[in-house]
């Protein structure tokens, strides 16, 4: 499996964007998640994502952009340029294993606030709320919601094959909104809204990946 990060930066209004390019630190103006250019920044490195993600920028008249300042919670609220990590798959997408989740769960300490997730390989993990960052991840591709007790997590929720069963076909439309738009930690879909889990499988066996440039 292929895959690379670019550093694509959006305006608040979601109007203007661009992207990190190979030389010299510049910036070029772009569509939002537009497909990968040779002349991009293609960045694979935990750390060095680390370093990019949510940055503030401001503008620059010799770059285009210049980093200003990491951003904190409530950098949110207000007006600026802030970059995001933008996934190109360059190969196929794994379809993420029911069986794998379901061992996933069982395995969580009841009592903790864990996050499910997958990663960028389709993987399920899971993440200790208490320990570590959810704003810092770089590898979570699709999330669920934090739970902490025995009807969520643990052997006997495990055991619950009608919410299990539920629950991977949320992931499968999350990681299928996630293959599309390219973003990273997107929200599984509220189970209302779920689709036929066949046509979730069908739909990620059928999209298609960007391709070597």
């Amino acid at each position: 499996m292929k895959f690379g990060f670019t550093i694509d930066a959006l305006s608040s209004s979601g109007k203007e964007a661009w992207r990190l390019e190979k030389e010299c630190g510049s910036w070029r103006s772009i569509t939002y998640a537009e497909p990968l250019q040779i002349s991009d920044a293609l960045l694979t490195e935990p750390d060095e994502l680390s370093q990019w993600l949510n940055m503030r920028m401001q503008k620059s008249r010799e770059l285009g952009l210049t980093p200003y300042k990491k951003s904190n919670p409530f950098d949110f609220l207000m007006r600026g340029v802030f970059t995001h990590l933008v996934l190109h798959r360059l190969s196929a997408a794994p379809i993420p294993d029911q069986v794998q989740m379901v061992k996933t769960i069982a395995s969580l300490a009841i009592g903790t606030p864990w996050l499910l997730y997958l990663n960028v390989a389709g993987q399920f993990e899971a993440l200790n709320t208490q320990t570590d960052s959810i704003l810092k991840s770089v590898v979570i591709a699709v999330r669920g919601e934090i739970a902490s007790s025995p009807e969520y997590i643990g052997v006997e929720a495990a055991k619950n094959e009608e919410m299990m069963a539920v629950l991977y076909v949320q992931f499968l439309g999350g990681w299928l909104e996630h293959l599309k738009t390219k973003n990273m930690q997107v929200f599984i879909p509220d189970a209302k809204d779920v689709k036929e889990k066949e046509a979730w499988l069908q739909a990620i066996a059928d999209w298609q990946p960007e391709g070597v440039i």
